[in-house]
């Protein structure tokens, strides 16, 4: 035993990795390699994000919220579950609240996506962004972006009479109401529990803009 290259030790550890590899299904093998090794297929992606045109070389893979963050920078927009389940990726896209983690970048060549930096700044609040702030609709603040993309977006759709699940009359014009607005912002979950305070800062805002 003495002539052996490895010590005992080396010789088991080695025979444990041996028969792991062995008992591996080739799909798990697979699998622990991206495309099995193949590189990334590329491709330029011209957005309008907030007024300004940018043009992003990307993983067509990549997600929208994943352009927005992590090659643009803009922040704003979180990555909550990554599931499209919490609403905090919600932004504008064309106009519509769209659940930004769950769509490719590549999807949307020449679209206008408005971030919640595109709708105000520090200095100069969206009159939304300026009522949740005075009800204290934003408590930790995380979920804050979406929601307030998704109230703009929800606003939208009533005005264009976009009916919801809720809506009584399909027929008739649609109209501003706590049950309206609590259905269609059902999809953002806030966590410190500031439901009462959001409708309060949506309200006063649709309100102040009928």
């Amino acid at each position: 035993m003495n002539d052996l290259p490895v010590s005992r030790r080396g010789f088991l550890k080695l025979t444990a990795v041996s028969a792991t590899l062995a008992a591996t299904p080739p799909w798990v093998a697979r699998a622990a390699t991206p495309d099995g090794g193949k590189p990334p297929v590329m491709q330029a992606v011209t957005l309008e994000v907030n007024g300004k045109p940018a043009t992003l070389t990307l993983d067509t893979r990549t997600t929208l919220l994943d352009a927005l963050r992590e090659h643009m920078h803009l922040t704003g927009t979180k990555k909550g579950c990554d599931h499209g389940q919490c609403g905090a990726c919600t932004v504008l896209l064309d106009g519509r609240r769209i659940n930004s983690c769950l769509t490719l970048a590549v999807m949307h060549q020449g679209a206008k996506v408005t971030t919640i930096e595109g709708l105000g700044t520090p200095d100069k609040l969206h009159p939304l962004q300026a009522a949740f702030v005075k009800h204290d609709g934003y408590q930790c603040g995380y979920c804050t972006p979406g929601q307030i993309c998704s109230a703009v977006g929800a606003l939208d759709e009533i005005r264009r009479d976009v009916p919801s699940h809720v809506t009584a009359d399909v027929s008739s014009k649609a109209a501003f109401s706590t049950l309206e607005l609590r259905e269609r912002m059902s999809g953002n979950i806030c966590r410190c529990g500031a439901y009462s305070n959001i409708v309060e800062a949506v309200t006063e805002y649709a309100e102040g803009q009928a």
